[in-house]
Protein backbone atom coordinates (compact mmCIF):
# COMPACT_ATOMS: atom_id res chain seq x y z
CA UNK A 1 0.00 0.00 0.00
CA UNK A 2 1.10 3.47 -0.88
CA UNK A 3 1.70 6.10 1.51
CA UNK A 4 -0.89 8.51 0.14
CA UNK A 5 -3.46 5.36 0.49
CA UNK A 6 -2.33 4.94 4.08
CA UNK A 7 -2.31 8.40 5.04
CA UNK A 8 -7.02 8.50 5.22
CA UNK A 9 -6.97 5.63 7.37
CA UNK A 10 -4.57 7.26 9.95
CA UNK A 11 -6.54 10.23 9.89
CA UNK A 12 -10.08 8.61 9.78
CA UNK A 13 -8.75 6.32 13.13
CA UNK A 14 -7.55 10.01 14.82
CA UNK A 15 -11.20 11.31 13.77
CA UNK A 16 -13.01 8.09 15.12
CA UNK A 17 -10.98 8.27 18.61
CA UNK A 18 -11.66 12.19 18.97
CA UNK A 19 -15.03 11.70 18.23
CA UNK A 20 -15.27 8.63 20.97
CA UNK A 21 -14.09 11.53 23.35
CA UNK A 22 -16.34 14.09 22.16
CA UNK A 23 -18.98 11.96 23.40
CA UNK A 24 -21.98 13.38 25.63
CA UNK A 25 -20.94 12.32 29.29
CA UNK A 26 -23.85 10.97 31.55
CA UNK A 27 -24.35 10.18 34.85
CA UNK A 28 -25.78 6.74 35.99
CA UNK A 29 -24.89 3.17 36.92
CA UNK A 30 -26.92 1.52 33.70
CA UNK A 31 -25.10 4.61 31.83
CA UNK A 32 -21.86 3.29 32.90
CA UNK A 33 -22.20 -0.41 33.92
CA UNK A 34 -19.15 -1.37 32.20
CA UNK A 35 -16.43 1.20 33.72
CA UNK A 36 -18.43 0.67 37.28
CA UNK A 37 -18.16 -3.18 37.62
CA UNK A 38 -14.48 -2.70 36.10
CA UNK A 39 -14.25 0.11 39.61
CA UNK A 40 -15.98 -3.04 41.77
CA UNK A 41 -13.46 -5.43 40.20
CA UNK A 42 -10.71 -3.27 41.25
CA UNK A 43 -11.65 -2.92 44.84
CA UNK A 44 -12.20 -6.05 45.81
CA UNK A 45 -8.58 -6.62 44.41
CA UNK A 46 -7.99 -3.54 47.32
CA UNK A 47 -9.37 -5.64 49.72
CA UNK A 48 -7.68 -8.70 48.97
CA UNK A 49 -4.60 -7.32 50.39
CA UNK A 50 -5.80 -5.92 53.19
CA UNK A 51 -7.14 -9.41 53.90
CA UNK A 52 -4.32 -11.20 53.16
CA UNK A 53 -2.91 -10.17 56.44
CA UNK A 54 -6.14 -10.37 58.95
CA UNK A 55 -5.48 -14.13 59.93
CA UNK A 56 -1.74 -14.14 59.53
CA UNK A 57 -0.25 -11.40 60.84
CA UNK A 58 -0.97 -11.55 64.91
CA UNK A 59 -0.43 -15.43 65.03
CA UNK A 60 2.84 -14.38 63.13
CA UNK A 61 3.79 -11.70 65.44
CA UNK A 62 3.47 -14.28 68.63
CA UNK A 63 5.08 -17.26 66.93
CA UNK A 64 7.62 -16.04 64.82
CA UNK A 65 9.20 -13.33 66.27
CA UNK A 66 8.72 -13.41 69.88
CA UNK A 67 6.08 -10.65 70.80
CA UNK A 68 4.07 -10.62 74.01
CA UNK A 69 3.13 -7.47 74.92
CA UNK A 70 -0.21 -6.12 72.61
CA UNK A 71 1.27 -2.80 72.20
CA UNK A 72 3.99 -4.27 70.56
CA UNK A 73 1.81 -6.71 68.60
CA UNK A 74 -0.43 -3.98 67.40
CA UNK A 75 2.57 -1.59 66.48
CA UNK A 76 1.90 -2.90 62.35
CA UNK A 77 -1.89 -1.95 62.92
CA UNK A 78 -0.80 1.78 63.79
CA UNK A 79 1.35 2.02 61.30
CA UNK A 80 -1.17 0.92 58.66
CA UNK A 81 -3.73 3.17 60.10
CA UNK A 82 -1.54 6.55 59.85
CA UNK A 83 -0.18 5.26 56.91
CA UNK A 84 -3.68 5.18 55.22
CA UNK A 85 -5.12 8.25 57.28
CA UNK A 86 -2.81 10.61 56.28
CA UNK A 87 -3.01 8.88 52.35
CA UNK A 88 -6.72 9.33 52.38
CA UNK A 89 -6.56 13.23 52.22
CA UNK A 90 -3.73 13.66 50.34
CA UNK A 91 -5.30 10.83 47.85
CA UNK A 92 -8.70 13.38 47.91
CA UNK A 93 -6.78 16.46 47.29
CA UNK A 94 -4.72 14.79 44.42
CA UNK A 95 -8.38 13.24 42.83
CA UNK A 96 -9.08 16.87 42.46
CA UNK A 97 -6.57 18.37 41.58
CA UNK A 98 -4.84 15.88 38.95
CA UNK A 99 -7.28 13.02 38.53
CA UNK A 100 -8.67 10.30 39.65
CA UNK A 101 -6.69 7.65 37.58
CA UNK A 102 -3.34 8.68 38.23
CA UNK A 103 -3.68 8.05 42.10
CA UNK A 104 -5.07 4.71 41.37
CA UNK A 105 -2.52 3.93 39.01
CA UNK A 106 0.00 4.90 41.97
CA UNK A 107 -1.46 3.38 45.13
CA UNK A 108 -0.65 -0.01 42.96
CA UNK A 109 2.50 0.89 42.29
CA UNK A 110 3.48 0.98 45.82
CA UNK A 111 1.37 -2.39 47.14
CA UNK A 112 3.81 -4.49 44.81
CA UNK A 113 6.49 -5.15 47.04
CA UNK A 114 4.39 -5.42 50.04
CA UNK A 115 3.65 -9.52 50.13
CA UNK A 116 7.19 -9.69 48.96
CA UNK A 117 8.31 -8.08 52.52
CA UNK A 118 5.74 -9.95 54.77
CA UNK A 119 7.00 -12.84 53.26
CA UNK A 120 10.88 -12.46 53.58
CA UNK A 121 10.55 -10.16 56.85
CA UNK A 122 13.46 -10.98 58.74
CA UNK A 123 12.36 -8.58 61.72
CA UNK A 124 9.35 -7.39 63.27
CA UNK A 125 10.01 -4.16 61.74
CA UNK A 126 9.80 -5.16 57.86
CA UNK A 127 6.57 -6.03 59.11
CA UNK A 128 5.74 -2.46 60.16
CA UNK A 129 7.26 -1.10 57.01
CA UNK A 130 5.38 -2.90 54.80
CA UNK A 131 1.97 -2.00 56.51
CA UNK A 132 3.32 1.66 56.28
CA UNK A 133 3.38 1.19 52.50
CA UNK A 134 0.19 -1.36 52.24
CA UNK A 135 -1.32 1.83 54.32
CA UNK A 136 -0.44 4.21 51.75
CA UNK A 137 -1.74 1.69 49.16
CA UNK A 138 -4.85 1.65 50.59
CA UNK A 139 -5.26 5.06 50.70
CA UNK A 140 -4.62 6.11 47.18
CA UNK A 141 -6.41 3.25 45.75
CA UNK A 142 -9.36 2.23 48.20
CA UNK A 143 -10.01 5.83 48.18
CA UNK A 144 -10.06 6.87 44.21
CA UNK A 145 -12.12 4.03 44.00
CA UNK A 146 -15.09 5.02 45.71
CA UNK A 147 -14.62 8.95 44.79
CA UNK A 148 -14.56 7.03 41.20
CA UNK A 149 -18.50 5.16 41.50
CA UNK A 150 -20.01 8.21 43.00
CA UNK A 151 -18.74 9.95 40.13
CA UNK A 152 -20.43 7.93 37.44
CA UNK A 153 -23.47 7.10 39.24
CA UNK A 154 -24.52 10.33 39.88
CA UNK A 155 -26.90 11.56 43.23
CA UNK A 156 -29.75 9.17 42.98
CA UNK A 157 -27.68 5.87 43.67
CA UNK A 158 -24.88 7.05 45.88
CA UNK A 159 -26.02 4.47 48.35
CA UNK A 160 -26.24 1.61 46.04
CA UNK A 161 -22.79 2.94 44.69
CA UNK A 162 -20.67 2.76 48.10
CA UNK A 163 -22.26 -0.31 49.37
CA UNK A 164 -21.13 -2.03 46.06
CA UNK A 165 -17.76 -0.91 46.24
CA UNK A 166 -17.34 -1.36 50.07
CA UNK A 167 -18.96 -5.15 49.28
CA UNK A 168 -16.50 -5.98 46.94
CA UNK A 169 -13.44 -4.78 49.14
CA UNK A 170 -15.10 -6.36 52.47
CA UNK A 171 -16.07 -9.61 50.60
CA UNK A 172 -12.51 -9.80 49.16
CA UNK A 173 -10.91 -9.42 53.05
CA UNK A 174 -13.38 -11.69 54.28
CA UNK A 175 -12.36 -14.16 51.19
CA UNK A 176 -8.58 -14.13 51.80
CA UNK A 177 -8.77 -14.24 55.82
CA UNK A 178 -10.48 -17.30 55.21
CA UNK A 179 -8.05 -18.62 52.72
CA UNK A 180 -4.86 -17.52 54.34
CA UNK A 181 -5.93 -19.09 57.62
CA UNK A 182 -6.63 -22.14 55.82
CA UNK A 183 -3.06 -22.31 54.07
CA UNK A 184 -1.59 -21.28 57.26
CA UNK A 185 -2.75 -24.35 58.66
CA UNK A 186 -1.96 -26.51 56.07
CA UNK A 187 1.68 -24.75 54.76
CA UNK A 188 2.51 -22.55 57.83
CA UNK A 189 2.55 -18.94 58.33
CA UNK A 190 5.08 -18.23 55.68
CA UNK A 191 5.56 -17.70 52.51
CA UNK A 192 2.10 -19.75 51.07
CA UNK A 193 -0.47 -17.41 52.48
CA UNK A 194 0.91 -14.40 50.76
CA UNK A 195 0.92 -15.35 47.35
CA UNK A 196 -2.55 -14.30 47.29
CA UNK A 197 -1.19 -10.86 47.53
CA UNK A 198 1.31 -10.91 44.95
CA UNK A 199 -1.38 -12.51 42.32
CA UNK A 200 -3.77 -9.31 43.35
CA UNK A 201 -1.43 -6.84 43.12
CA UNK A 202 -0.22 -8.11 39.88
CA UNK A 203 -3.76 -7.94 38.77
CA UNK A 204 -5.28 -4.60 39.99
CA UNK A 205 -1.65 -2.58 38.92
CA UNK A 206 -2.61 -4.40 35.07
CA UNK A 207 -6.12 -3.54 35.48
CA UNK A 208 -5.72 -0.13 36.56
CA UNK A 209 -3.57 1.45 33.93
CA UNK A 210 -5.01 -0.89 31.14
CA UNK A 211 -8.63 -0.70 31.33
CA UNK A 212 -9.94 1.94 34.13
CA UNK A 213 -10.83 5.38 32.47
CA UNK A 214 -10.62 8.72 33.76
CA UNK A 215 -13.90 10.10 35.95
CA UNK A 216 -13.50 13.32 37.04
CA UNK A 217 -15.60 14.69 34.18
CA UNK A 218 -18.49 13.26 35.37
CA UNK A 219 -18.00 15.23 38.61
CA UNK A 220 -17.75 18.26 36.37
CA UNK A 221 -20.90 17.36 34.40
CA UNK A 222 -22.88 17.02 38.09
CA UNK A 223 -21.19 20.41 39.42
CA UNK A 224 -22.81 21.95 35.89
CA UNK A 225 -26.25 20.89 37.57
CA UNK A 226 -25.82 20.93 41.46
CA UNK A 227 -29.07 22.17 43.07
CA UNK A 228 -29.33 23.53 47.03
CA UNK A 229 -31.59 21.40 48.98
CA UNK A 230 -35.14 22.67 49.44
CA UNK A 231 -34.38 23.87 52.82
CA UNK A 232 -31.41 26.03 52.22
CA UNK A 233 -28.88 23.71 55.03
CA UNK A 234 -26.20 23.67 52.52
CA UNK A 235 -26.22 26.95 50.82
CA UNK A 236 -23.30 28.12 52.30
CA UNK A 237 -21.63 25.45 50.89
CA UNK A 238 -20.72 26.14 47.68
CA UNK A 239 -17.80 25.46 44.96
CA UNK A 240 -15.22 27.63 45.35
CA UNK A 241 -13.72 26.50 49.09
CA UNK A 242 -10.32 26.39 50.11
CA UNK A 243 -8.82 22.97 51.05
CA UNK A 244 -8.94 24.29 54.88
CA UNK A 245 -12.26 25.17 54.46
CA UNK A 246 -13.34 21.84 53.17
CA UNK A 247 -11.37 20.10 56.49
CA UNK A 248 -13.03 22.64 58.97
CA UNK A 249 -16.40 21.88 57.50
CA UNK A 250 -15.87 17.92 56.98
CA UNK A 251 -14.31 17.67 60.35
CA UNK A 252 -15.99 20.02 62.94
CA UNK A 253 -18.15 22.25 61.52
CA UNK A 254 -21.17 20.88 59.50
CA UNK A 255 -23.39 18.99 61.49
CA UNK A 256 -23.70 15.92 59.45
CA UNK A 257 -20.01 15.98 57.96
CA UNK A 258 -18.28 16.23 61.12
CA UNK A 259 -21.07 13.52 62.67
CA UNK A 260 -19.90 10.90 59.68
CA UNK A 261 -16.69 11.84 60.47
CA UNK A 262 -16.55 11.45 64.22
CA UNK A 263 -18.96 7.95 63.68
CA UNK A 264 -16.38 6.66 60.96
CA UNK A 265 -13.63 6.97 63.12
CA UNK A 266 -14.94 4.98 65.96
CA UNK A 267 -16.00 2.33 63.45
CA UNK A 268 -12.61 1.71 62.51
CA UNK A 269 -11.33 1.83 66.15
CA UNK A 270 -13.36 -1.26 66.66
CA UNK A 271 -12.22 -2.97 63.46
CA UNK A 272 -8.48 -2.07 64.65
CA UNK A 273 -9.44 -3.83 67.71
CA UNK A 274 -11.47 -6.80 66.19
CA UNK A 275 -8.46 -7.01 63.41
CA UNK A 276 -5.47 -7.00 66.17
CA UNK A 277 -7.23 -8.82 69.40
CA UNK A 278 -9.63 -11.20 68.55
CA UNK A 279 -7.22 -14.07 67.03
CA UNK A 280 -5.24 -13.12 70.37
CA UNK A 281 -8.61 -13.76 72.16
CA UNK A 282 -9.42 -16.87 70.49
CA UNK A 283 -6.48 -18.50 70.55
CA UNK A 284 -5.82 -18.09 73.97
CA UNK A 285 -9.28 -20.11 74.24
CA UNK A 286 -7.82 -23.31 72.54
CA UNK A 287 -9.35 -22.43 68.89
CA UNK A 288 -7.05 -23.67 65.91
CA UNK A 289 -6.02 -21.49 63.19
CA UNK A 290 -8.23 -23.33 60.71
CA UNK A 291 -11.28 -21.92 63.35
CA UNK A 292 -9.81 -18.58 63.81
CA UNK A 293 -9.29 -17.76 60.57
CA UNK A 294 -13.45 -18.68 59.86
CA UNK A 295 -14.09 -16.13 62.62
CA UNK A 296 -11.89 -13.30 61.09
CA UNK A 297 -13.82 -14.11 57.59
CA UNK A 298 -17.19 -13.94 59.15
CA UNK A 299 -17.21 -10.58 60.18
CA UNK A 300 -15.94 -8.78 57.12
CA UNK A 301 -17.79 -11.92 54.96
CA UNK A 302 -21.39 -10.40 56.92
CA UNK A 303 -20.32 -7.05 56.53
CA UNK A 304 -19.37 -7.10 52.58
CA UNK A 305 -22.77 -8.85 51.76
CA UNK A 306 -24.79 -6.55 53.96
CA UNK A 307 -23.62 -3.66 52.35
CA UNK A 308 -25.60 -4.70 49.46
CA UNK A 309 -28.82 -4.20 50.78
CA UNK A 310 -27.97 -1.16 53.21
CA UNK A 311 -26.46 1.03 50.28
CA UNK A 312 -29.10 0.52 48.43
CA UNK A 313 -31.96 0.43 50.87
CA UNK A 314 -30.19 3.68 52.38
CA UNK A 315 -31.37 5.35 49.00
CA UNK A 316 -34.98 5.07 49.54
CA UNK A 317 -34.89 5.47 53.69
CA UNK A 318 -32.57 7.65 54.14
CA UNK A 319 -29.19 7.46 55.78
CA UNK A 320 -29.51 8.25 59.76
CA UNK A 321 -31.37 5.52 61.04
CA UNK A 322 -28.87 3.06 59.17
CA UNK A 323 -26.05 4.72 60.95
CA UNK A 324 -27.25 5.32 64.45
CA UNK A 325 -28.63 1.56 64.07
CA UNK A 326 -25.30 0.28 63.09
CA UNK A 327 -23.40 1.92 65.41
CA UNK A 328 -25.35 0.43 68.67
CA UNK A 329 -25.59 -3.19 66.80
CA UNK A 330 -21.86 -3.16 66.67
CA UNK A 331 -21.55 -1.91 70.38
CA UNK A 332 -23.52 -4.03 71.36
CA UNK A 333 -21.55 -6.98 69.31
CA UNK A 334 -18.71 -5.82 71.24
CA UNK A 335 -20.19 -6.70 74.33
CA UNK A 336 -20.62 -10.30 73.14
CA UNK A 337 -17.24 -11.25 72.16
CA UNK A 338 -15.97 -9.79 75.68
CA UNK A 339 -18.18 -12.14 77.63
CA UNK A 340 -18.31 -14.70 75.22
CA UNK A 341 -15.72 -17.82 75.75
CA UNK A 342 -16.72 -20.34 72.98
CA UNK A 343 -16.83 -20.57 68.88
CA UNK A 344 -20.62 -20.39 68.78
CA UNK A 345 -21.01 -17.46 71.19
CA UNK A 346 -18.05 -15.42 68.83
CA UNK A 347 -19.77 -16.64 65.47
CA UNK A 348 -23.49 -14.96 66.32
CA UNK A 349 -20.90 -12.02 67.44
CA UNK A 350 -19.15 -12.04 64.37
CA UNK A 351 -22.48 -12.05 62.59
CA UNK A 352 -23.89 -8.93 64.59
CA UNK A 353 -20.47 -7.20 64.42
CA UNK A 354 -20.65 -7.56 60.27
CA UNK A 355 -24.03 -6.50 60.41
CA UNK A 356 -23.86 -3.32 62.66
CA UNK A 357 -20.44 -2.14 60.36
CA UNK A 358 -22.81 -2.49 56.95
CA UNK A 359 -25.75 -0.66 57.69
CA UNK A 360 -22.79 1.92 58.51
CA UNK A 361 -20.01 1.84 56.18
CA UNK A 362 -21.39 2.92 52.80
CA UNK A 363 -24.05 5.43 54.19
CA UNK A 364 -21.46 7.18 56.08
CA UNK A 365 -19.63 7.96 52.82
CA UNK A 366 -23.14 8.20 50.92
CA UNK A 367 -23.83 11.15 53.61
CA UNK A 368 -20.37 12.73 52.70
CA UNK A 369 -21.17 12.32 48.64
CA UNK A 370 -25.02 14.01 49.98
CA UNK A 371 -23.44 16.68 51.69
CA UNK A 372 -20.38 17.72 49.99
CA UNK A 373 -20.50 19.82 46.78
CA UNK A 374 -19.17 17.86 42.93
CA UNK A 375 -16.47 20.55 43.04
CA UNK A 376 -14.79 19.58 46.49
CA UNK A 377 -16.21 16.10 47.10
CA UNK A 378 -12.79 14.22 46.67
CA UNK A 379 -11.56 16.20 49.11
CA UNK A 380 -14.28 15.79 51.34
CA UNK A 381 -14.36 11.89 51.03
CA UNK A 382 -10.84 12.21 51.52
CA UNK A 383 -10.80 14.04 54.78
CA UNK A 384 -13.53 11.84 55.96
CA UNK A 385 -11.15 8.84 55.17
CA UNK A 386 -8.20 10.38 57.17
CA UNK A 387 -10.75 10.39 60.21
CA UNK A 388 -11.98 7.09 59.45
CA UNK A 389 -9.14 5.10 59.21
CA UNK A 390 -7.52 7.31 61.73
CA UNK A 391 -9.39 5.19 63.90
CA UNK A 392 -7.04 1.73 63.00
CA UNK A 393 -4.53 3.75 64.84
CA UNK A 394 -6.75 5.23 67.68
CA UNK A 395 -7.56 1.36 68.19
CA UNK A 396 -4.31 -0.48 68.07
CA UNK A 397 -2.99 2.19 70.29
CA UNK A 398 -5.59 2.29 72.68
CA UNK A 399 -6.96 -1.03 72.76
CA UNK A 400 -3.26 -2.83 73.10
CA UNK A 401 -2.60 0.00 76.36
CA UNK A 402 -5.85 -1.65 77.67
CA UNK A 403 -5.45 -5.07 76.84
CA UNK A 404 -1.80 -4.63 78.41
CA UNK A 405 -3.18 -3.12 81.70
CA UNK A 406 -6.60 -4.75 82.47
CA UNK A 407 -6.65 -7.72 79.74
CA UNK A 408 -8.01 -8.15 76.16
CA UNK A 409 -12.08 -8.47 77.57
CA UNK A 410 -11.49 -5.16 79.61
CA UNK A 411 -10.15 -3.29 76.52
CA UNK A 412 -13.29 -4.75 74.32
CA UNK A 413 -16.01 -3.56 76.77
CA UNK A 414 -14.23 -0.26 76.85
CA UNK A 415 -14.64 0.28 72.66
CA UNK A 416 -18.13 -1.15 72.73
CA UNK A 417 -19.25 1.26 75.34
CA UNK A 418 -17.09 4.28 73.16
CA UNK A 419 -18.92 2.56 70.32
CA UNK A 420 -22.02 3.34 71.99
CA UNK A 421 -21.63 6.58 72.75
CA UNK A 422 -20.31 7.65 69.14
CA UNK A 423 -23.91 6.36 68.15
CA UNK A 424 -25.31 8.78 70.44
CA UNK A 425 -23.91 11.65 68.89
CA UNK A 426 -25.08 11.12 65.32
CA UNK A 427 -28.83 10.22 66.74
CA UNK A 428 -28.42 13.73 68.31
CA UNK A 429 -26.43 15.70 65.92
CA UNK A 430 -26.83 14.69 62.52
CA UNK A 431 -29.82 15.54 60.13
CA UNK A 432 -30.92 13.35 57.10
CA UNK A 433 -28.68 14.11 54.30
CA UNK A 434 -30.48 11.80 51.77
CA UNK A 435 -32.93 14.25 49.98
CA UNK A 436 -35.65 11.58 48.63
CA UNK A 437 -38.85 14.39 48.11
CA UNK A 438 -38.73 16.00 44.47
CA UNK A 439 -39.86 19.24 46.34
CA UNK A 440 -38.60 22.47 45.21
CA UNK A 441 -35.13 23.39 45.04
CA UNK A 442 -33.01 26.13 43.89
CA UNK A 443 -29.55 26.56 42.14
CA UNK A 444 -26.60 26.72 44.92
CA UNK A 445 -25.30 30.57 44.91
CA UNK A 446 -21.97 31.79 46.56
CA UNK A 447 -22.34 32.10 50.61
CA UNK A 448 -22.83 35.77 52.12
Amino acid sequence: MSDSGSAPEVGEGAAARTAARERPLHLGLRQNAAQFTLLVAVNALVGGMLGQERTVLPLLAEREFGLTAYTAVLTYILAFGLAKAVTNYLAGAWSDRYGRKPVLVAGWVVAVPVPLLLIWAPSWGWVVAANVLLGISQGLTWSTAVIMKIDLVGPARRGLATGFNEAAGYLAVAATALATGYLAGASGLRPEPFFLGIAYAALGLGLSTLAVRETRQHARLEAGTHTSRADGRHDHLHEELSQRQVFVQTSFREPALSSASQAGLVNNLNDGLAWGLFPVLYAGAGLGVGRIGVLAALYPAVWGLGQLVTGALSDRWGRKPFIVGGMLLQAAALALVAVGDAFAVWAVAAVLLGAGTAMVYPTLLAAIGDVAHPGWRASSVGIYRLWRDGGFAVGALLAGVLADLYGIRAAVWFVAALTAVSGAVVAIRMYETHQRGPGPRRRAGPAG
